[in-house]
């Protein structure tokens, strides 16, 4: 059974200007293998965003199915998202949403405190470390993000969203705000999780440099996915 299936999603939003609602996604349908890597692109504005959000149950789509498997997150109660947003789905954005007050160890550790994490506190703390340790930023345990360049903090927010060991990683232009070295770094360790640990990775890029690199490329227009 494959780890991802949406079948005739479509995804409407009113504009402050228009009385009709604007349609995103129309009809869409993706079915993804569990391990597989993927690539979506497309203009800004065509709805990638919206797609990874319909995926990680932080919106619902107006018709059809968003299967992780085998459960519609679309349909889900919200006790059950939570759950599935906790251990189920791993997110990493363009901005790295790390808490300034916090160690980089500290960031990594907050998906820990969620209602139905699935480790016990030392575990976790064993787990945080080496993650940090794998993304490269073993001595920088301590460090607050001001302290870390962009694209270490961007390694950090990584780990964050591999603490509860998920098993699709969804990631939003995860280089958008980095460098072309720091960009590098973060594809060659995004594919290397893929790799090494089997986790399904589906990214949203506008750079084709980036989106070669997986093993799948779609491409997004007028709310449909097309082969790239």
């Amino acid at each position: 059974m494959p780890i991802l299936k949406i079948s005739h999603c479509s995804k409407s939003f009113s504009q402050s200007d228009q009385v009709e609602k604007v349609p995103v996604l129309r009809e869409l349908d993706l079915t993804v293998e569990e391990g597989e890597s993927l690539a979506i692109t497309g203009r800004s504005g065509s709805g990638k965003s919206t797609l990874l959000n319909l995926i990680a149950g932080l919106d619902r789509p107006e018709s059809g199915e968003v299967l992780v498997d085998g459960s519609d997150i679309g349909q889900a109660d919200e006790q059950t998202l939570s759950r599935f947003r906790t251990s189920g789905v791993g997110l990493v954005f363009q901005l790295h949403h790390l808490l300034p007050q916090c160690s980089a160890l500290e960031n990594v550790l907050l998906p820990s405190f969620a209602e139905g994490a699935p480790r016990s506190p030392a575990e976790s703390q064993d787990r945080a470390v080496a993650l940090l340790e794998k993304v490269g930023l073993g001595d920088r345990l301590h460090n607050r993000p001001s302290q870390l360049s962009g694209g270490e903090r961007q390694r950090c927010a990584i780990a964050r969203a591999l603490l509860n060991q998920p098993r699709l990683l969804l990631a939003d232009e995860p280089t958008g705000a980095l460098d072309e070295t720091s960009a590098r770094m973060v594809i060659d360790l995004l594919l290397q999780i893929n790799r090494e640990e089997g986790i399904t990775l589906l990214m949203v890029t506008h750079a084709d440099e980036w989106a070669r690199c997986m093993a799948r490329r779609l491409h997004l227009e007028k709310g449909q996915l097309i082969e790239s």
